[in-house]
């Protein structure tokens, strides 16, 4: 099989795989806490965690955190995070390199992308924010 089909498939699977866990296991619960005040589902009080993300997004945009829709920005957000994952696995997998150079790759490309897609986004909202 050709490794460039194989680098797909994994690249596909990781996307599904890193999108289901960031978006049903952390930032689902994470935004349920923040919209119930810090209560669960047995009414026991909890340390309410932000979600980084829309964090960074409204201090580096300043956006108003009130304006946003916070369901549809975790499903986006969730889709970029996947995103960014498995195209760097992809990626490198592909590099016939040493392992401490696919490293270094992988980290510059992770960074890159994560400043490249958020700022992206956050100019999307923001925009979307001084439409309405």
């Amino acid at each position: 099989m050709n490794e460039y089909i194989l680098s797909t498939y994994i690249f596909i699977g990781l996307f599904i795989i890193v999108f289901v866990v960031d978006y049903f296991l952390i930032n689902k619960r994470k935004l349920n806490l923040i919209k119930n005040k810090g209560l669960t589902k047995k009414n026991r009080p909890k340390k309410i965690k932000n979600i980084s993300e829309i964090d960074y997004l409204t201090l580096r945009f300043k956006l108003d955190p009130k304006k946003l829709n916070l369901d549809k920005i975790i499903i986006f957000i969730s889709i970029i995070n996947a995103f960014i994952i498995s195209l760097v696995s992809s990626i490198i997998m592909l590099i016939p390199l040493a392992i401490i150079w696919q490293m270094i790759i992988a980290f510059a490309l992770l960074f890159g992308l994560i400043y490249a897609l958020y700022e992206i986004y956050g100019r999307h909202l923001k925009h979307k924010e001084e439409k309405k």
